[in-house]
């Protein structure tokens, strides 16, 4: 028999609607029976790919002696994580303060007007490596609840004092400078783990959002070992099981220090991220490594992440038939079927043992550099590129027909708003004309389904539009649709991120405070208002729009968009240097505060390109020809902080960066500007290369002096 949560959209809720436990969506209904029967409130958080949150459902939730103790003494609320981070980021704060760590699936008590007063993550069915069994802690809490209230509501009171800090008022923490970042750098550098990339040790997440500040930083300043960080780590995880060697796309994290083992599920968010920073990685170094692994990482969000209208999908599962992994591993035995002849190269490339390596089978990874393993194989690096690609397809067409993992099917907004971006810097980057479509596919999605009124919603699924965004929501929408102009130069999408942005200050900033909350002002009122101001598995709402009202505030000349972006930067300027890995965002905003944006315009007949209009005549063809140049010539160079225009020579552009701009002798002709000058315009794609080349440095030297 379902419960109340098949009604519900989430696929993680639905997961739980045939469970025994009488579980209830977050809303009102809930909270008012807790408080009508006074019960304590059992509130479980997690999300439709985590491992351990399908253990407890299978252990404990699905048990009906366990269901029968939280159907008597709770009231049971159940939440999908990834539809309301607000909550999830309120009671992740608490857990975390009791108990030091936090994570899924979560397990929180509640009193009934939702304050916080126990909790933890899993828990067991048994008594089990020092954990108490889950019903044990269902008794203990129900006992105390019963019997020690005033203890309990005492201590819950104490324990809501974490929260003062969320509505205080922001202060200056001190100021940007070049100094700022320097320390950011050598924190980063102490921590860095030289043989395996990354940062620490097990297990290891992609910190992607601190190797995209360490580009930047290696770009300005020149610095080869911030480089050498951002690439050698790429690498090390493109090289290992946590990419998907066949499929492509990456996993989570890894289990380990050497990127070998994942936790198999994969979230549109990490690839989102990594799409990006892999494409400006190539534009930095041009590695021929680093640009297929984006590329095969956006084909398998194209492929297999894909709605038909458009939208990106959340997630696939880390399991499949009830076992972690089961769908990407391979046998000995299962290779030789499949390849034949080219069996013994492949599985020499992708460290294929007898014995396996988890779990008695083959998780695929690139123990050698492909030069190294080509010497040894005694062939060409053609000849073993060739027995790869056979061998990858074969073997992906033999997975496919396995038992698929599940796919959580709702499309969110900020997440869809990072993939976005991540395509569309790689089609300008690549040049990829498919990539280009696939991200105005998205663009015109999320504008026709996910926007309303200046306004973006945070879920879709089915047709279905439903919970008014948060702050990232806001953010990332916009920088998604910026980042599509640039792709496009098409002017609606500037306009339609300045809706956006004026909506976000509206809603979501806070004069008293001055700052971003991550929930609107006419949002539901919880027990606090949650403000995150740290970078975690994405972006922060704070960094996301403190970069939107940065970049909006380049291109138009808007003083208080810029006003509002640096003191949300001088309120953190502080924790900033001594904390980079937890602002790797935000450190990015700081380094375009800094070292200010290099400001790109390219003047021209945008809608005369040669691809576009192959029937031209030829003087029209050779106009048409060099602004495509000029435009690949951005394409192919990494700029930080780039704020990129284009369009017909004009005086009265809402785009500042386009107007009093003529072009010189009737051509095409490009302007780089950094820190209120500009160099000398020019029509040559060569020279504007070299302009570009320069810029960062020159920049930084700049303000240095």
């Amino acid at each position: 028999m379902s419960n109340r949560l098949a009604n519900e959209t989430s696929p993680y809720l639905l997961q739980h609607a045939e469970n025994p436990v009488d579980w209830y969506p977050w809303g009102p209904e809930a909270l008012r029976r807790a408080k009508e029967e006074d019960k304590p409130i059992l509130l479980s958080i997690g999300y439709s790919a985590c491992h351990w949150c399908h253990v407890m459902a299978h252990e404990s939730f699905e048990d009906p002696e366990t269901a029968r103790l939280m159907n008597e003494k709770f009231v049971n609320i159940k939440v999908d994580r990834e539809e309301r981070p607000d909550i999830d980021s309120i009671y992740m704060q608490a857990v975390q303060a009791m108990t030091g760590h936090g994570g899924w699936p979560m397990t929180m008590f509640l009193l009934p007007d939702g304050s916080p007063f126990y909790g933890g993550t899993y828990f067991p069915p048994d008594d089990r490596h020092g954990l108490p069994s889950f019903r044990r802690i269902l008794e203990s809490v129900s006992d105390a609840y019963a019997k020690r209230r005033t203890s309990i509501s005492e201590g819950a009171e104490r324990l809501k004092q974490i929260y003062e800090g969320n509505s205080a008022a922001a202060r200056s923490s001190g100021s940007l400078s070049p100094h700022t970042l320097e320390l950011a750098y050598r924190s980063l550098a102490q921590h860095y783990d030289e043989r395996n990339g990354g940062f620490g040790g097990a297990p290891k997440f992609p910190p992607t959002m601190t190797l995209d500040f360490l580009l930047r930083y290696s770009r300005r300043t020149g610095n080869e070992h911030a480089l050498e960080m951002v690439t050698n780590t790429f690498r090390k995880m493109a090289r290992g099981g946590i990419y998907d060697q066949i499929g492509g796309g990456f996993a989570r994290y890894a289990v380990d220090a050497i990127w070998l083992v994942p936790h198999f599920e994969k979230m549109l968010y990490d690839n989102a991220l990594l799409a990006r920073l892999g494409a400006h990685l190539w534009q930095a170094t041009k590695d021929e490594e680093v640009r297929r692994v984006t590329t095969e990482t956006i084909e398998w969000v194209e492929r297999e992440m894909t709605s038909r209208e458009g939208g990106f999908y959340s997630s696939l599962d880390a399991d499949s038939e009830g076992y972690e992994g089961k769908f990407y591993l391979w046998t000995e035995d299962e290779i030789d079927s499949l390849l034949g002849p080219d069996a013994c190269v492949f599985k020499s490339y992708y460290g294929v043992t007898r014995a396996g390596n988890f779990e008695g089978k083959n998780i695929l990874f690139v123990p050698a550099d492909p030069r190294v393993a080509a010497k040894r194989a005694g062939i060409s690096a053609k000849l073993l590129d060739e027995i790869l690609a056979r061998g990858q397809q074969i073997l992906y067409d033999a997975r496919a027909k396995r038992v698929w993992p599940g796919r959580d099917e709702k499309i969110l907004a900020s997440w869809n708003g990072l993939m976005l971006r991540g395509v569309a810097t790689a089609a300008r980057a690549f040049a990829r004309d498919d990539f280009r479509r696939l991200a105005i596919r998205n663009a015109e999605f999320l504008e026709r389904e996910m926007v309303r009124d200046g306004r973006v919603m945070r879920s879709h699924k089915e047709g279905v539009t439903r919970i008014n965004g948060f702050l990232e929501d806001h953010a990332a929408v916009a920088l998604g649709f910026i980042a599509l102009y640039e792709l496009t130069f098409e002017e609606r999408w500037v306009r339609l991120a300045r809706q956006i942005a004026d909506a976000t200050i509206e809603w979501f900033w806070g004069d008293a405070a001055g700052a971003f909350f991550d929930t609107a002002s006419d949002a539901e009122q919880l027990i606090t208002r949650p403000r995150e101001v740290t970078d975690n598995a994405t972006p922060s709402g704070t960094s996301l729009a403190t970069e939107l009202l940065l970049h909006l505030a380049e291109l138009e000349q808007d003083a208080d968009y810029r006003r509002r972006a640096v003191f949300t930067l001088e309120s953190l300027a502080e924790p900033l240097a001594k904390y980079p890995s937890a602002f790797g965002h935000l450190l990015g905003c700081a380094d375009m505060e800094v070292n200010g944006a290099i400001e790109v315009a390219l003047l021209g007949n945008v809608g005369e390109a040669l691809a576009d209009q192959p029937n031209k005549r030829p003087q029209q063809q050779e106009r048409a020809s060099g602004f495509r140049a000029l435009e690949n010539a951005v394409g192919h160079e990494y700029v930080p902080s780039l704020v990129l225009a284009g369009g017909a020579p004009t005086t009265n552009s809402a785009l500042k960066l386009l107007n009093d701009r003529p072009l010189i002798d009737g051509k095409p002709t490009a302007y780089v500007c950094r820190g209120y000058t500009c160099d000398k315009p020019v029509t040559d794609p060569s020279a504007l290369a070299e302009q570009l080349q320069k810029a960062a440095l020159v920049s930084a030297a700049t303000i240095d002096a």
